[in-house]
């Protein structure tokens, strides 16, 4: 059974007439990022406290659908699922599945799926979710090194079972994988080398990020940071690279490959060169409240529209009301510059 069986056709009628969403900047707003839990099963040294007991929030996957199918009658085309830890909910590979159904209200096409997990259960749900129609993956993976990995993470033996999750995503035609690694300066600045011949060796794609001020410690600093610069520094040190053109305007990555073609590195600098004027991203954090930034200081409730008895149009215009209001850029390393009152794993990632 469907999950949201028995729901109004109005709004298959508004997918097929929407117009692109854009904010007052004239950016056009086709990505959506959606946290469906901001449970996780690491507790990663850049992101979380390590203190046990915390309280988490989840809604019912019916939830998520009805909000992302109301997102894409308004032009959204790309849905990355994240958390916390998305692999953790039941009734993902069904979320998926139902996902795949919807169109993008522009071309018709079938909503493009991704999603970024720590591939610690990733073996079992790789092939799963690829059947379901997911079309591309994101592992997070901080070290190539399993004693550095399991101290960043704080759990052990947890390297391996990630290295066993992105070579069954392989296997299941998520091709090609992405692997994200937020470096920090004394905690991991020593893999970048190593994450160089892993991609090469993996045929994977990995991607470089600058450490940024959403963690639950509050560690942040400046000099914690690897610039962009330095991390292309440290990659000419084991041979030369080339840098890719972007495959489209709002890409985050810089990217690079080197010099005799093999392998591909992203360099993703929010701190030190911000892409800010290119942003298409709205997202949805796990509570059903929508943020135009990371940085935001502010949520927008859509779940309690949605609670207190608003119909689609009432969601779709409030998103177009929240879409007016999304920041023209962060202020990271400016004098009034003040952090998120939501940390990553609560905002989603």
């Amino acid at each position: 059974m469907s999950l949201l069986s028995g729901t109004s056709s109005a709004i298959e009628e508004r997918i097929v007439a929407a117009s692109i969403l854009t904010d007052r900047y004239g950016r056009a707003i086709t990505d959506l990022r959606v946290s469906i839990t901001d449970h996780c099963n690491y507790r990663c040294v850049y992101c979380r406290t390590g203190n046990e007991g915390s309280q988490y929030s989840e809604l019912p996957m019916a939830d998520y659908l009805r909000m992302v199918r109301v997102f894409v009658s308004l032009g959204i085309e790309k849905v990355r699922l994240t958390g916390g830890e998305p692999l953790l909910r039941k009734g993902l590979v069904d979320f998926v599945r139902e996902l795949a159904r919807l169109r993008a209200a522009k071309t018709g096409e079938p909503l493009d799926i991704a999603l970024t997990t720590n591939g610690h259960l990733l073996q079992d749900l790789a092939h799963p979710l690829k059947e379901a129609g997911l079309t591309r993956i994101t592992v997070s993976m901080d070290a190539v090194d399993p004693v550095t990995f399991a101290r960043i993470t704080r759990v052990p033996g947890s390297f391996e079972r990630v290295l066993a999750g992105i070579r069954a995503a392989q296997r299941a035609g998520l091709n090609p994988v992405k692997v994200n690694c937020v470096l920090l300066r004394g905690f991991n600045d020593d893999q970048v080398v190593g994450f160089a011949k892993f991609a090469r060796e993996e045929r994977v794609i990995v991607r470089f990020i600058e450490f940024m001020p959403l963690e639950e410690d509050r560690l942040w600093t400046p000099e914690s940071v690897i610039p962009l610069r330095e991390v292309v520094q440290r990659l000419e040190s084991f041979r030369p690279v080339v840098r890719l053109s972007p495959n489209n305007a709002s890409e985050t990555a810089v990217r690079y490959t080197f010099d005799d073609g093999i392998g591909e590195i992203g360099i993703i600098a929010p701190v030190s060169q911000a892409f800010c004027g290119q942003c298409s991203r709205l997202r949805l954090t796990s509570d059903g409240k929508v943020r135009t930034c990371l940085f935001s200081q502010f949520d927008h409730d859509l779940y309690g529209v949605m609670k207190r008895g608003g119909s689609d149009s009432d969601l779709a215009a409030y998103i177009e009301r929240t879409v007016a209001l999304k920041e023209a850029r962060h202020h990271i390393g400016e004098a009034e510059f003040l952090k998120p009152s939501r940390t990553m794993v609560h905002i989603g990632g």
